[in-house]
């Protein structure tokens, strides 16, 4: 018994070596994920700074858009919805990152409203769209493929309202 014994736990203890591995490195790379975000996170709020002149007064309702962008084509009816309920309470921003010129013009107006770094590090993704304080340049909330028009307008009433009592 003792010669079946011995090839039977070196096996066992190869296997139980490998799934250990498997662990460790799944938990390292959640690890890894969640301090990459939470980075971004104090990159982005470290970063924040006033917007444009021209955008100060009302919350800033950023769209990162592409013509071939399946989420942004789900979204658009939501968007257009709020434009015309918001049209004289919050300023509406649309990004068209489609290709290469249209990107480029986009980011010659991220320039012109101060909100480059925000296109910089949000232009890949498309169907995202950001409400901000143009006080402070912080986001309020971002959204990615939300077509539920009660969510955007629960932040932007919200926003609206302290934009009043200052």
């Amino acid at each position: 018994m003792k010669s079946h014994f011995k090839p039977f736990s070196l096996l066992s203890l190869g296997i139980g070596s490998i799934v250990a591995i498997l662990g460790v490195t799944t938990i390292l790379n959640v690890s890894i994920s969640e301090v990459s975000n939470a980075r971004e996170i104090r990159v982005a709020a470290a970063t924040a700074k006033p917007l444009a002149q021209e955008l100060q007064g009302k919350p800033v309702v950023v769209d990162i858009y592409a013509t071939w962008c399946a989420g942004c084509k789900n979204i658009a009816p939501t968007l257009s919805r709020l434009k015309q309920e918001y049209r004289d309470k919050a300023h509406f921003v649309v990004f068209d990152v489609t290709d290469r010129n249209t990107t480029q013009a986009a980011e010659a107006k991220a320039r012109q409203l101060g909100l480059s770094e925000f296109l910089a590090a949000n232009k890949s993704q498309t169907s995202m769209v950001a409400i901000i304080d143009p006080a402070t340049g912080t986001i309020l909330k971002q959204f990615r493929n939300n077509p539920n028009q009660a969510d955007y307008k629960a932040v932007l009433d919200t926003a609206i309202s302290q934009m009043a009592k200052k």
